[in-house]
């Protein structure tokens, strides 16, 4: 079984964040006077858990070795930014916000983070010295003179609180063109081969040993592990994932038998969150657009003959069928096995059809698909279901922009990527948006495109 390793030093500070959301309230309190009645107490204990919840979500004690601390204080800030959110709300529903102070309530809101992030920094700062100090820091070698080799000694210099002392590569293969075979260059310092390696570990001159080599070098990666047995050296495998394209990828693992996604959806544990954010959104912007879509379907009903909405079979997530809602636009409705894009000066496209085109206007029926549980407000445009067997031919990865839900809009829309995709290159570049939002995946990404959206993706030169 392969274990979990756990940092004794974060789930200490997990308990110690907690003693300091109630301390910077209890010091708060005192400095201004007021004292710490049951209310201010359901506050602070509230906070604990829902904090003990967001920190978790934003994971910030998961053991990130090499996280700047930069990173990790906007890991803390976003998880105290949603508990103190929550927090209010939830007074102000238990109509608990108008018997404290609102004064020291903000001001305990406001100091505690930065405590928290001061506390965190230095912890960090005293590993530094502290192994720093050591009179034999861990002196490191890499077996694999690569990119991944580079990648990881790169990763080593940037956290200096573990203590670590890169002694160099080994590596005796040739220098080739291949990034996965051997580097060569200034920056690479080959100590030697793999015998030096061998050599080197059993006198003692090397405490940890990272092996780099390519997947596809099994039988010299078990010979060498064997061989390194011999030694005391502490040793790592490093495999190689990073040549594949991976899609919001993370490690798991079933009975101790570890287990990493190359392809995964990002909402296998945040479904939930972004669906909640899905029915208040589009509750809230259909509440506001109700009348300005009674205009436009009079408007679609007056200017030419046929429904007033089209419904167009697309593929949803996990490649199902679902049919998209829109302003009918065109003098036809059609959803056959062959439909061809809407292109500049279509003849199908009726004269208010197109103002609605121009506009996104059309799209608007959308946020029902989306109250239904089809769509997102903010994912993958939808595709007719011709152009998706098309496309899942032609370009590497096509079909993984459904492991989400199709949106109404979407970082390729804002990033100009909107309309007609009359070219190779410009579905390969709505492809690679599409799969980078999926990697990178948050609520608060989803908040920025809806913005942008305002600003940049209603209207393009490509939409017709």
């Amino acid at each position: 079984m392969i274990r979990l390793h756990q940092s004794r030093i974060l789930a200490l500070f997990r308990a110690f964040d907690c003693f300091v959301i109630l301390f910077m309230l209890w010091g708060v309190l005192n400095v201004v006077g007021v004292p710490l009645d049951n209310g201010y107490t359901f506050l602070g204990v509230l906070s604990i858990i829902l904090f003990g919840f967001f920190a978790e979500s934003n994971e910030v004690y998961y053991l990130w070795r090499g996280l700047s601390t930069p990173k990790l204080a906007s890991r803390l800030l976003a998880a105290w930014a949603a508990t103190a959110l929550v927090t209010f709300t939830v007074a102000l529903l238990v109509g608990l916000v108008k018997s404290v102070d609102h004064s020291a309530v903000l001001t305990w809101i406001a100091v505690t983070p930065v405590a928290m992030v001061f506390l965190h920094w230095a912890r960090r700062e005293f590993l530094s010295l502290y192994r720093g100090q050591r009179t034999q820091p861990r002196r490191v070698a890499v077996a694999g003179a690569n990119r991944l080799g580079s990648r990881l000694v790169e990763s080593m210099e940037g956290i200096p609180w573990m203590g670590y002392q890169v002694t160099g590569y080994y590596d005796d293969r040739a220098p080739a063109k291949d990034m996965a075979r051997r580097l060569e260059g200034e920056e690479i310092n080959v100590c030697g081969g793999f015998d030096q390696l061998f050599e080197d570990a059993r006198d003692g001159k090397i405490d940890i040993i990272f092996v780099t080599l390519p997947m596809k070098a099994e039988d010299r990666i078990r010979e060498m592990v064997d061989r390194l047995a011999d030694t005391t050296a502490s040793v790592y495998l490093i495999p190689d994932v990073f040549s594949f394209n991976l899609v919001h990828s993370r490690l798991t693992g079933i009975q101790g038998i570890p287990a990493l996604s190359i392809y995964d959806t990002p909402l296998v544990d945040h479904g939930w969150s972004k669906r909640l954010e899905d029915v208040v959104l589009s509750l809230a912007i259909l509440t506001l657009i109700a009348i300005p879509m009674l205009i436009i379907a009079a408007g679609v009903k007056l200017s030419s003959p046929g429904p007033v909405f089209f419904k167009q079979t697309r593929y949803g997530m996990r490649g199902e069928k679902i049919k998209v809602w829109k302003f009918r636009s065109m003098s036809v409705c059609e959803d056959g096995p062959d439909v061809p894009q809407a292109q500049k000066e279509d003849p199908r496209i009726t004269p208010f059809g197109g103002f609605l085109r121009r506009t996104s206007l059309d799209e608007l029926p959308q946020f029902f698909n989306v109250l239904g549980g089809t769509m997102s407000i903010v994912g993958p445009r939808p595709h007719a279901v011709a152009h998706n067997e098309f496309y899942r031919g032609q370009i590497q990865g096509y079909m993984l922009r459904h492991k989400v839900k199709p949106g109404i809009t979407g970082l390729a829309q804002i990033n100009g990527f909107r309309g007609e995709t009359d070219t190779m290159d410009l579905m390969t570049g709505r492809i690679d948006y599409d799969l980078e939002y999926i990697r990178n995946w948050s609520l608060w990404l989803d908040l920025k495109i809806v913005w942008f959206t305002i600003f940049r993706g209603f209207v393009g030169q490509q939409a017709y």
